[in-house]
């Protein structure tokens, strides 16, 4: 055996590399380490056969069965990482499957039979996925973006970005924008899972040079579609200081017309019935009638206005509020500018 094995912490010092995960489709669908590429060595069907025949029968016979679905798919595999290699700055290839057992052995060694410089995560999958909680045990320098909905916070967090500032979009990481209408638009959101995987990746690079790291995040309330701020993170922003982007209603009505008005009208008005229960039966009533009589503006005073109660009940249940809320005024939806009038009050 030629291949090297690495650990996790050799596995993140790596600059560049091509992350081949071999487990099963389903597996790598449901979360992966963030890159990952899949080349599954069995199917899901071939899986399920080989796990029932070595708890059934022998851990031989599993074997054998295995060997009989790998075997034809050898070549197949060998040319797929050449074509991955071909276009990638490193010609390394790390090699895991769940746990570091027989399937990404079992790759490894074909890969480097053939040639490749194959590197093999001990622990595989598993052992990422808990360095990964450990990222959320740490202690973080976040600022936090805040303001009610329809500042623009997202779009001053990728100012902060263009300004190669560290900055971190929990809302791009869970595809989602946060309220009722925050699925419009979007892809489907990843599973919790693979979203804490995301996350956790972000906050050691953001950190990796110097822990103190000023972290720009937008204020989110802890679920984010169906998906949740892990809680230590989350009691962090709770703590940290808060920007608070103060900007006229009718200012971020016009903006969040302009980002919302144009998608189809059955899944606005889904959305608003999503949040009926808070929301109110008259209010939502009116809602979908301003909807449907193409007054897409008044529909969304509505729901705007609901928003700003709900953001402004959050605000003031924060611990230590006078303390940790820096309002910051702004006249208009100007990413450039806000960022500007945020950096003004850091000094």
């Amino acid at each position: 055996m030629a291949f090297q094995k690495i650990s996790i912490e050799q596995f993140l010092a790596l600059a560049t590399s091509t992350v081949i995960d071999v487990r099963s489709p389903s597996e790598f669908a449901h979360a992966c380490i963030p890159t990952a590429i899949n080349i599954p060595l069995f199917s899901d069907e071939e899986r399920k056969i080989i796990g029932t025949a070595y708890k059934q029968e022998s851990k031989e016979i599993a074997i054998k069965l295995g060997l009989d679905f790998y075997g034809p798919k050898m070549r197949g595999i060998v040319e797929r990482v050449e074509q991955i290699v071909a276009g990638s700055e490193s010609k390394t290839v790390v090699v895991h499957c769940w746990r570091g057992g027989m399937r990404s052995n079992a790759i490894a060694w074909l890969l480097d039979f053939y040639g490749f410089e194959v590197l093999l995560l001990e622990g595989g999958y598993k052992n990422f996925r808990l360095w990964g909680i450990q990222q959320f045990e740490k202690e973080y320098n976040f600022k936090v973006i805040g303001g009610f909905t329809g500042s623009g916070k997202t779009l001053i967090l990728n100012e902060f970005k263009a300004n190669n500032e560290i900055q971190i979009d929990l809302e791009g990481l869970a595809s989602h924008k946060g309220s009722a209408l925050g699925a419009i638009g979007q892809a489907p959101q990843p599973s919790q899972e693979m979203f804490e995987n995301s996350l956790a990746l972000k906050l050691f690079r953001a950190t990796e040079v110097d822990k103190n790291t000023v972290i720009y995040i937008e204020d989110e309330s802890q679920r984010i579609g169906k998906l949740f701020v892990p809680l230590k993170i989350y009691e962090q922003m709770r703590k940290s200081i808060v920007f608070f982007l103060s900007i006229p209603f009718e200012v971020r009505l016009t903006y969040l017309v302009a980002e919302y008005g144009d998608h189809p009208k059955e899944l606005l008005i889904a959305a608003i019935e999503r949040i009926q229960k808070r929301l109110g039966g008259l209010e939502t009533k009116n809602a979908i009638a301003y909807l449907v009589a193409d007054n897409t503006i008044e529909c969304f005073r509505i729901l705007l206005s609901y928003y700003d109660r709900w953001y402004e009940k959050g605000l003031n249940a924060r611990e230590n509020l006078k303390d940790t809320i820096i309002k910051v005024e702004a006249d208009s939806i100007d990413p450039i500018m806000n960022r500007k009038r945020i950096l003004t009050h850091q000094k």
